[in-house]
C-alpha cells in the first residue's frame, strides 16, 4: 500500500511480492545449475568452481525467499510495525507517541529521490521505516508526522521531485565529456584491437583472420566513441506546471532541448527498464507525433507512479491517456 496523504494513517511497505521472489530465485537457480556439469569432470579446478557456484546460487535463493516483508502503519498516536517472512509468523510491534524523541529523514545513496524515516526512541534505539513511496509529497508527509508526534527540529529533506517545488527535476544536469577523455578512450579502443596483431608479429607468427579483422573494428569503435560518446549521458527532465523541458546532448556535445506539453501527449505510462521493479522504473511519454520520451530512472514502481501522477496533474493530461 502507498502512503496516504489524505487519510489519517500513513502506510509504508517494503519487500517483494511472492511472484517477484520466484522470478529472482528461479534466475539465480538457473545460473547456478549451469555449473553442475563441472561436478562430473576429473578436473579439480572445475569441480571447485562448480561447488562454489552452487553454494553461492543456493545462498542467493535462500536470501531472496527468506527476506521479510515489512509494513508500517503510522497513526496520530503510535506506529504499528508488522514484519513477516514467507514461512514465518507475523511479528508485530507498537511504538507509542511518548516513546519517540527524534526524527530524521536521510536520503538513499543508490536512488537520489528515496527517503526513509529514522525514529529515535527514548531508550536510544533507532527504527528505520520502509521508503516513502509517494516521493512527490515527502515534505508534507514529514511535516505531518513531526507535528503529530511533537518532534522538534526536524530538517526537511531536499527532494528534487517534491510537488511543492515550482520545478521538479529528474536526473542530473548534463555535462559533455571532455575532448581529452574521449581521445583517451578512442586510443584505448584502437590499442586493444591492435594487441593480438602486434603480439603475433612480435613472436614471428602469422596473424589470423580474426587478428586482421580486429584492426578495422577497433578503428570503427574509436570513431563511434569520438562521434557518439555524449549520447550516453542520458537526459535531464525539468517538470514545470505546463510543460516538461527535456535536455539532452548531441554526439558532439552540443545541447538539444525538447518541450512536452499536455496537448501533445498521447499516452503516459510507468515501465520497467532494468532488472528490478524496486530500482529501475521510469515514466514513458508517447506523443501524438509518434515520438517517445523515457525519463531518467526514478526507482520503484510506486515511486514512479507518484511522479507520473504529478506529471499528469501538471500537464493536464486527459484520464484516458494515462496508464499510471
Amino acid at each position: 500500500m502507498a502512503d496516504a496523504t489524505t487519510s489519517t494513517d500513513i502506510r509504508l511497505r517494503e519487500g517483494s511480492s511472492i511472484a517477484q521472489r520466484l522470478v529472482m530465485a528461479g534466475s539465480a537457480a538457473a545460473v547456478a545449475l549451469c555449473f553442475t556439469p563441472g561436478l562430473f569432470t576429473h578436473d579439480v579446478l572445475e569441480v571447485i568452481i562448480s561447488v562454489v557456484a552452487l553454494l553461492v546460487g543456493t545462498g542467493f535463493v535462500v536470501g531472496i525467499m527468506m527476506a521479510p516483508a515489512v509494513v508500517w502503519i503510522i497513526t496520530p498516536n503510535e506506529i504499528l510495525i508488522g514484519k513477516q517472512r514467507p514461512f514465518g509468523k507475523l511479528q508485530t510491534r507498537v511504538v507509542g507517541k511518548d516513546n519517540i524523541s527524534g526524527l530524521q529523514v536521510p536520503g538513499s545513496k543508490r536512488v537520489k529521490a528515496r527517503f526513509q524515516l529514522v525514529f529515535t526512541l527514548a531508550s536510544g534505539e533507532r527504527l528505520t521505516s520502509p521508503p516513502i513511496s509517494d516521493v512527490t509529497h515527502v515534505h508534507d508527509t514529514v511535516t505531518r508526522i513531526a507535528t503529530q508526534f511533537d518532534v522538534p527540529n526536524v530538517e526537511a529533506p531536499r527532494n528534487p521531485l517534491d510537488a511543492s517545488n515550482p520545478e521538479m527535476h529528474l536526473g542530473e544536469p548534463l555535462e559533455a565529456f571532455s575532448v581529452r577523455d574521449i581521445r583517451i578512450v578512442a586510443l584505448i579502443a584502437v590499442a586493444l584491437s591492435a594487441v593480438p596483431y602486434a603480439y603475433k608479429l612480435w613472436r614471428g607468427w602469422p596473424p589470423s583472420h580474426v587478428d586482421i579483422l580486429l584492426l578495422p573494428l577497433g578503428a570503427l569503435a574509436a570513431f563511434a566513441v569520438h562521434r557518439y560518446a555524449n549520447l550516453v549521458t542520458g537526459a535531464f527532465w525539468i517538470i514545470r506546471e505546463s510543460d516538461i523541458r527535456v535536455e539532452r546532448l548531441w554526439g558532439d556535445g552540443t545541447p538539444r532541448v525538447d518541450h512536452i506539453e499536455g496537448c501533445d501527449v498521447k499516452t503516459i505510462s510507468v515501465d520497467r527498464r532494468g532488472r528490478s521493479e524496486d530500482e529501475h522504473c521510469i515514466v514513458t511519454i508517447r506523443l501524438r507525433s509518434g515520438r517517445r520520451f523515457r525519463s531518467p530512472r526514478i526507482g520503484s514502481r510506486l515511486e514512479a507512479r507518484a511522479v507520473g501522477a504529478e506529471i499528469v496533474r501538471r500537464l493536464g493530461i486527459a484520464a484516458e491517456s494515462s496508464k499510471i
